[in-house]
């Protein structure tokens, strides 16, 4: 794993873009994108996973992980998002990649892969579809954008436990190391979530609707792979089988025992996605 940084243009001025960039050129890419308040170590051992064969680059999208933090929080918004992720992809020096999202970086591959010209080969969508779920915003909202302070590592672990408890069995290890790339010293000397809190403010504006991406989703050509918790509650299993029917006409792989969304850790996950990107 190599740690690498990138300048990115925003609406107002550059702010640096961290990335981890997994194995050697092998002819293929895969970017890996992350959900709302995570960042691109959550990838690390799906990563691992494939990294034998593609070369696997995960990003910090701006105000989180080992990005800046943007001095405008209204700049928080999917045009920065796919700026800078087309940024990425330039400075990659490659002519498509496969495309791997949970939630928030699944809309923001599902908005790149709808445009002409796109670079996304192949499209695996983690627990995120054409309609975001009004009642998944709403759990959203109680957490996303707080900014507690934990004395250790041990309490912060033990509440991203419980926030995080959708994600789906874990080992006692990889709740350690998620834990561990959640957070940041604050100055105070505690330890806080490694994202600024300001990338809640927009989700906490009024009350939270169904997002409608259907026209997105229409305009989407390319194979697509949509991985969803049967207990989700971001997507719904009757806008999923719709996706089925429509647009990419997506496979669909629901796994039991999991909400939103599957941390993409065990075997059987990873082995969905290296498979599908083998096809």
């Amino acid at each position: 794993m190599i740690e690498r940084t990138l300048p990115c243009l925003g609406l107002h001025g550059f702010y640096k873009m961290a990335y981890v960039e997994w194995g050697a050129d092998a002819g293929r890419t895969v970017l890996c994108v992350h959900g709302l308040t995570r960042n691109g170590r959550d990838f690390d051992i799906l990563a691992a996973g494939l990294q034998s064969e593609a070369r696997v680059v995960c990003p910090d999208m701006p105000g989180r992980g080992a990005s800046d933090w943007l001095a405008h929080p209204e700049d928080y918004s999917y045009p920065t998002y796919l700026g800078a992720c087309a940024a990425l992809i330039a400075r990659l020096s490659v002519a498509e990649v496969d495309w791997v999202g949970t939630s928030m970086g699944g809309i923001i591959g599902m908005f790149l892969a709808s445009l002409p010209g796109s670079p996304i080969r192949r499209l695996v969508l983690n627990d995120i579809g054409a309609v975001v779920a009004a009642e998944g915003l709403e759990r959203l909202k109680t957490y996303v954008g707080f900014d507690p302070t934990f004395s250790d590592l041990a309490a912060l672990e033990a509440e991203l436990r419980r926030i995080a408890a959708p994600f789906g069995p874990l080992s006692d290890e990889q709740w350690r190391a998620l834990a561990r790339t959640s957070a940041r010293r604050r100055p105070d000397g505690g330890l806080g979530w490694a994202y600024d809190p300001h990338i809640g403010d927009a989700l906490r504006v009024g009350e939270a609707r169904d997002v409608d991406l259907w026209a997105q989703w229409d305009a989407i050509k390319v194979p697509t792979l949509v991985i969803r918790g049967a207990e989700s509650d971001i997507l719904r299993h009757d806008d999923a089988v719709a996706m089925t029917q429509r647009g990419p006409r997506a496979r669909l792989v629901e796994l039991p025992g999991i909400g939103h969304a599957p941390a993409l850790m065990a075997a059987d996950q990873i082995a969905l996605v290296r498979d599908f990107f083998r096809a």
